[in-house]
C-alpha cells in the first residue's frame, strides 16, 4: 500500500501588539523581547496607520526606531514617516508613533509612552511525501477513518523522536479517485 502524506507548519500571521502601560523606550524594548519578537519595525504606511489606529486618540507610542534612525531588531526597513518638523533632535532620539495619523516623531528615550511590539511570523511550509505501508496484519482496513489517523499519529510520534516541531501537522491527501491508499501493483518480469 502507499499513500501521500503533507505536513506544514502553523503560520503565526504578523501582528503588532500594543502594551496597555506605560514605559521608557529601553523598558517597553526590553518587554518586547522577553514577551513578544521585538519592539514594533515599520515597513510600509500601512503598518504605521495600523500602530496609529491602535492608539486612544491623542497619545504616542514607542517603537523600535532609535539613535542613528536603525530599527532595534536590525530590520532594513527605509521606510520613515516623520511628522512635520520633526525629526529635530531636540527631544531625543527614540521613536513613537502618534494615534490615527501614524505619523512619528523623535521623543526623549526617558519619556514614558505605551509601545507597540511585534510576534514574528512562522514561515508556512508544506511538503508532500509518498509513503509505502506494508501492515502486519493483511486485513488492517486501511479505509477506516481511525487507522489512518492512528498511522498519522504513529508518523508524528517517530517525526517528534527525530526532532521534528511539535506544531507540525499532518493529513492524507487523497488521490484524484477520492481514495487515499492505492495496493501496489506487483512488476512483471
Amino acid at each position: 500500500m502507499h499513500s501521500t502524506i503533507a505536513g506544514e507548519t502553523t503560520n503565526i500571521s504578523e501582528r503588532f501588539i500594543l502594551s496597555k502601560e506605560s514605559m521608557t523606550w529601553e523598558e517597553g524594548l526590553s518587554y518586547c523581547r522577553v514577551h513578544y519578537t521585538d519592539m514594533a519595525s515599520v515597513r510600509n504606511l500601512a503598518e504605521s496607520q495600523k500602530i496609529g489606529n491602535m492608539l486612544p486618540k491623542g497619545s504616542w507610542a514607542w517603537i523600535g526606531l532609535f539613535r542613528d534612525w536603525s530599527w532595534s531588531d536590525q530590520s532594513n526597513s527605509f521606510f520613515r514617516y516623520w511628522r512635520s518638523g520633526t525629526p529635530n533632535n531636540r527631544y531625543g532620539n527614540c521613536v513613537s508613533v502618534f494615534s490615527k495619523s501614524g505619523e512619528w516623531t523623535d521623543y526623549t528615550c526617558e519619556t514614558k509612552h505605551r509601545f507597540c511590539c511585534y510576534s514574528a511570523p512562522v514561515k508556512k511550509t508544506q511538503q508532500v511525501v509518498r509513503v509505502k505501508l506494508t501492515p502486519k496484519d493483511q486485513n488492517m482496513d486501511l479505509t477506516d477513518p481511525a487507522v489512518q489517523e492512528a498511522i498519522l499519529q504513529q508518523i508524528k510520534k517517530e517525526l517528534r523522536e527525530k526532532g521534528m516541531s511539535d506544531d507540525i501537522k499532518l493529513r492524507w491527501k487523497e488521490q484524484p479517485d477520492g481514495k487515499i491508499f492505492h495496493k501496489e501493483e506487483k512488476e512483471k518480469k
